[in-house]
């Protein structure tokens, strides 16, 4: 019989996962955009992050009603499965495993190093930049691959340091803004006018970004201790906690410079308005503070990339996917599955920077893919939350109706609002994403039944 994952996380660790893996770059990376997209207006740029956070909620409500139900070894896989059967679970996780966690992974370490790079005065897409973004990569894997546990403690450790610089921007920005008139003029000046819809729509794929990674807390679900009762409370408490984060930060990053300042800072921007409320050193150890909440956030994503394939081979009727249905009898890891994860996230790093960081390398089929995959599993969510509706006869109309109807608006609202924003983009990530899936199935072969655990 082979080795089985075992039940080594608790509640604890699965909150952490959900604030850790969404809380920590997206916050700081993507501030700029929202701020960019919207023209300076913080009262529109509240507005989305306030619709993006209530999307993300109604998704993650709906999810967590599903966790109460279903417990197999990938929360997201698993509910596509047993809403609409094998074959859509299987491409589900094919399209988690080849696409979405890869590309988010390798963006994160981007962004780690990123920070890094401004710390030390870097080219943020140098060649120093670069080599460090794959550093991170491996050794975000060598730290998942080789001890589970150890990773599990660092998600825990690193949420609550990257709660710190949050907290207090949050908190000191805004007194700060308040006693300066900094905040009150931020808010009656708008830097340039734009489009509201425009800017609205542009601003919340934007803060998808920047609330993505909960879903990855479900990947977990077999190594969870009485994951029907933990991981719904992790998904609401989580969720709740990080839109509540991001809008308080957001708030007090106003109160310290003035938002054309901000918007003109690019990289530097988070950095400076650190030093402005505190000091020059005081703004360094602080932008420590964020290096070490992305390297928490790459940590938590690598999780779920490390078990992406292993999902899929256990669906799998192909005589080639055993290979990553092994599990290391010491570590308790899927040891070839992890193996692949990683170089599937070296490729995109690869694509993250010829597409997105230097001059285009691949012409039409260059796309933002810290973006476009998120909006594509909303849209897979859509089938999932219908099926619910009709085949759970059994809940409350609240949990049956109201939760998934929001949902499924929520997400057709992203998709909209994707298309809206990087337009025929979106033909050439669907071209790309429609290969990856052929690719996968032809490697990891057709679905096949559930093997028992």
């Amino acid at each position: 019989m082979e080795p089985t994952l075992q039940k080594k996380f608790g509640l604890g660790t699965a909150i952490a996962m959900v604030v850790g893996i969404v809380i920590g770059s997206g916050v700081f990376f993507k501030a700029e955009k929202i701020l960019v997209a919207t023209g300076g207006d913080l009262l529109l740029g509240i507005y989305a992050w306030l619709l993006g956070g209530m999307i993300m909620i109604s998704c993650a409500a709906t999810f967590a009603v599903m966790a109460t139900k279903y417990e197999r070894v990938n929360g997201i896989v698993d509910y596509a499965e047993a809403a609409l059967g094998k074959t859509y679970g299987y491409y589900v996780g094919l399209f988690m495993a080849l696409i979405y966690y890869p590309t988010l992974t390798s963006v994160l370490a981007w962004v780690s190093a990123r920070y890094t790079a401004v710390l030390f005065g870097w080219d943020i897409t140098g060649g120093a930049c670069m080599t460090l973004s794959a550093m991170y990569l491996v050794g975000s894997y060598a730290l998942n691959a080789l001890s589970p546990v150890l990773a599990g403690r660092f998600q825990v450790s690193t949420t609550i340091i990257k709660l710190i610089p949050l907290a207090l921007m949050a908190v000191v920005g805004t007194m700060y803004g308040l006693n300066t008139g900094m905040l009150a003029f931020n808010f009656e000046n708008v830097v340039h006018e734009v489009d509201f819809w425009h800017g609205l729509f542009v601003a919340v794929v934007a803060t998808s970004f920047a609330y993505e990674g909960w879903i990855i807390a479900t990947s977990i679900n077999a190594e969870l201790k009485n994951a029907k009762r933990n991981l719904p409370i992790a998904l609401m408490l989580g969720t709740f906690i990080v839109m509540l984060v991001y809008i308080l930060y957001y708030v007090g990053l106003a109160g310290t410079i003035a938002s054309e300042t901000l918007m003109a800072g690019a990289q530097e921007g988070v950095r400076t308005a650190f030093s402005v409320i505190f000091s020059q050193r005081a703004g360094t150890v602080l932008l420590v503070f964020i290096i070490i909440s992305c390297l928490g956030t790459l940590n938590g994503l690598m999780l779920g990339c490390t078990r992406g394939v292993y999902s899929v081979a256990v669906r799998s009727s192909s005589t080639v996917t055993p290979m990553f249905r092994q599990i290391d009898p010491v570590t308790n890891m899927p040891v070839n599955s992890a193996v692949f994860g990683l170089l599937l996230c070296g490729i995109w790093l690869v694509f993250f920077y010829g597409a997105n960081l230097t001059t285009p390398w691949f012409g039409f089929f260059c796309f933002d893919s810290s973006e476009l995959p998120i909006v594509t599993l909303y849209a897979m969510y859509i089938p999932i939350f219908l099926m619910f509706m009709r085949n759970e006869t059994t809940l409350s109309w609240g949990k049956r109706f109201v939760m998934p109807v929001l949902a499924i608006v929520g997400s057709v609202f992203m998709i909209y609002a994707a298309y809206f924003s990087h337009g025929s983009a979106v033909l050439a990530y669907l071209i790309v994403f429609a290969g990856m899936l052929a690719l996968g199935r032809m490697l990891l072969g057709p679905s096949g039944e559930l093997e028992a655990a």
